[in-house]
Parts: C-alpha cells; sequence; structure tokens
C-alpha cells in the first residue's frame, strides 16, 4: 500500500492502518476471527467469500472502492511471494481447469448464461450486449458505445448484402439480428445456452426476419457448414487452453476461400496467467483470458493469417462501470429475484472485473484472420470511413 489508506478492523475490534495516510480512505471489519489467516492464503476466494457471507464488511464506502484502493496498488506490481506460488499453482491447473469437452463446455455456459434472463435485462444495454462496448469517448452511453461496438466488427468483416455469416456464441441474438438489419446478411447464430438461444429465437420471430437470421443450440465442433464470414464475440473466453487448436481449425473450415473472419475476446497484457479461484467457482466454470502469446501460435498452425490485430483498452471498464451503476439501480428488484448473497456476489464480480481492466493487465484483442493475404484492403482505412 503506497497510495490511500485501508484501515482493518480486525475480529478482536483492534484497527490496523496500511498505506501513506492519504485519500482514498477505506474502512473494512472482519467479522470472522480467521479471515485474516484466509486471505493470506488464497485472497481472491477468501475476499469474495467473505463479502458474500457478510464476514468482510466495508464500512465507509462501497466494496468497488475498496478493491479500486487495493488493486490500484497492486497495478504493476505481482505481489508476495505466495501471491506469486499461488499463481503459478492456479497456471498450472488451467490444463485441468479449462479442459472443456462438449458436455463440459454446455454445464459451464449453464451456469453462467442460464441465470433469469430478468437478471440480464436490469443491467444491459436494450441490445443485450454482454461484452464489451466500444467508447469512442467515456461520455458515450452504454446504448451508444454497444452499437458502435457491432458496427466496428461488421465494418472489420467487410460485409456485402446476401452474404453469409456463422457467430459463434450467439448470445441472446443482438449481433446477429443487428448485422442483418444493417448490413442485409444471412446469420446463423450458435451457443451452449438454452435460455439465451430461447430468447434469441423470440427475437427473430419478433423482428420476421425469417430464414435470414436463425439461432441454434449448438457446439462450435458441431456445425457443419462454410459461411463467407465467421466471427466470435465474449465466446473464446470460454473455449479452454486445450481447444484452441480446435476453435481455429474449426474457424478454417467453415470460412469460404475469400472469407474473412473476426475474434472479439478478452485478453492479458502480463503473459500467461491463471483464472483466479473465486471467479472460476462461481462466476466462469472452465473460463480464462489469454495472453497473446497463447493465441497467436494456434492461429499460425491453422493455416489462417492475421490481417490485422487491435488492443482496446479501458472500453470494457467503461462498460463494467455502466453495469454494475444499473446493477445497483436495480438491486432490490434482483434480491427479490434471487436473494442478498446472490446480489454480493454480483457485485463483488461486476467491481473486481471492472478492477482488472482499469487497473489491472485485462483489455479486449480484436483479432482480424483471412485465407488469403489479398482478401483484405492494404490498409486500415476502410475501418474508419464512416465513424
Amino acid at each position: 500500500m503506497k497510495n490511500g489508506t485501508l484501515t482493518i478492523i480486525d475480529h478482536d475490534g483492534q484497527p490496523h492502518v496500511c498505506g501513506n495516510g492519504g485519500a482514498p480512505h477505506v474502512t473494512v471489519r472482519f467479522k470472522d476471527p480467521n479471515l485474516g489467516t484466509k486471505l493470506f492464503q488464497n485472497p481472491a476466494l477468501y475476499a469474495g467469500e467473505a463479502y458474500m457471507d457478510g464476514t468482510l464488511v466495508v464500512e465507509n464506502a462501497d466494496i468497488y472502492a475498496m478493491l479500486a484502493l487495493v488493486m490500484s496498488n497492486l497495478a504493476g506490481y505481482h505481489g508476495h511471494w505466495l501471491a506469486r506460488s499461488m499463481k503459478s499453482v492456479e497456471r498450472s491447473m488451467s490444463l485441468l481447469r479449462t479442459y472443456n469437452p462438449v458436455g463440459r463446455s454446455k454445464q459451464n455456459v449453464a451456469h453462467h448464461y442460464d441465470l433469469s434472463t430478468t437478471l440480464y435485462r436490469t443491467f444491459l444495454d436494450d441490445q443485450m450486449q454482454y461484452s464489451m462496448a466500444y467508447f469512442r469517448t467515456p461520455q458515450d452511453t452504454l446504448e451508444q458505445a454497444q452499437i458502435q461496438k457491432m458496427t466496428h466488427i461488421g465494418t472489420k468483416l467487410l460485409l456485402k448484402p446476401g452474404q453469409t455469416v456463422l457467430d459463434i456464441g450467439c448470445g441472446w441474438g443482438g449481433l446477429a439480428l443487428f448485422l442483418h438489419r444493417t448490413y442485409g446478411v444471412k446469420v446463423v447464430g450458435i451457443s451452449l445456452s438454452e435460455r439465451q438461444i430461447e430468447v434469441a429465437n423470440q427475437r427473430a420471430a419478433a423482428a420476421n426476419v425469417g430464414d435470414n437470421v436463425t439461432f441454434r443450440l449448438q457446439d462450435y465442433r458441431h456445425v457443419t457448414e462454410t459461411f463467407n464470414r465467421v466471427v466470435s464475440v465474449g465466446m473464446f473466453e470460454h473455449v479452454g487452453l486445450p481447444h484452441y487448436r480446435r476453435f481455429f481449425e474449426v474457424v478454417r473450415d467453415r470460412l469460404d476461400p475469400d472469407g474473412v473472419a473476426v475474434l472479439h475476446t478478452i485478453g492479458r497484457t502480463d503473459g500467461p496467467g491463471a483464472t483466479d479461484s473465486w471467479t472460476n467457482k462461481y462466476i466462469f466454470p472452465g473460463g480464462y483470458s489469454p495472453a497473446l502469446s497463447e493465441v497467436v501460435p494456434h492461429i499460425e498452425r491453422s493455416g489462417l493469417i492475421m490481417t490485422d490485430i487491435e488492443i482496446l483498452r479501458l472500453h470494457y471498464a467503461h462498460t463494467l462501470r455502466a453495469w454494475r451503476e444499473r446493477f445497483m439501480a436495480k438491486r432490490e428488484e434482483i434480491e427479490a429475484l434471487y436473494d442478498e448473497r446472490f446480489c454480493r456476489m454480483w457485485e463483488f464480480f461486476l467491481s473486481t472485473a471492472e478492477g482488472a481492466f482499469h487497473y489491472g493487465f485485462h483489455v479486449n484483442f480484436h483479432i482480424q484472420m483471412s485465407k488469403k493475404l489479398e482478401t483484405v484492403p492494404l490498409t486500415r482505412d476502410y475501418m474508419y470511413q464512416s465513424a
């Protein structure tokens, strides 16, 4: 703690002050006599569980303020030797944790995405985009920024009317419907979430798009058709390290000879890491956000050509802040839908995620790929002509 002040009141009521005495000042209270030891052993897991259980209480601020103070001090610093050792252990477990064959993938997806659609409607934009928005300025609304994200992706796909698009991990169908509506393309969206596919099909029926936009409960490994374009937004984080080679082989095989693919995924700027144990247990089992060095070799071996890579910084921090603020504004409704512990879990999730993108090493990668060198224009000018 070099900046700001964190006061910890232990189970016996004794205060312990960390930091330089300056602002911001955050005070937390431990209601469990063993919490200090637990936090030293595994801070991510036990901090999250203690907040969920009410044994870690932030007395003069909210959980985001506490996490922001701690994470801002950790920025660029890889921590105590025990924390580094724990990261090494978790990294070694990543291959096992992220081994996601079809059956396990569906189970992992259901854990998070088959929650009540009402929950997601409380904090997402009207297009129900559950991935990073694209903020041209921090003042953009969430709705503006999500439209800008989908437009940015559509531009990178070089879409033309009548083309066919495979949307791997289509969510609730917002991107597929937007691409059809904006560019006149035909889209097949696939997901392993039963609730997402149900809602996506309802939205397609309401939009009266006929056979131009269809949604299927299907694993990416089971698609057999070929398409002019392939896009995947916010799904690659669930593929798992042992399956990267197969994923890009599928993209290659599903893409026409003159096709273009765009991958939108969370990534790390500090090299290979590991998903923390709390997130793996409660939020995204089997999930992992990769370093670019873990992705690129598999694209190279697949025979696909990387035609553009863009690193999108801080956009997700702005997105998560908007989600967190909307979630908190509807917290009573969500508590009625689930319970207090569930709300605390989601507060912790949205707060830690925002902190990771604001103070940590998380960004988003846009990787554009093709099979031929000449498929994509020589310069990036076409990406910004409509900006």
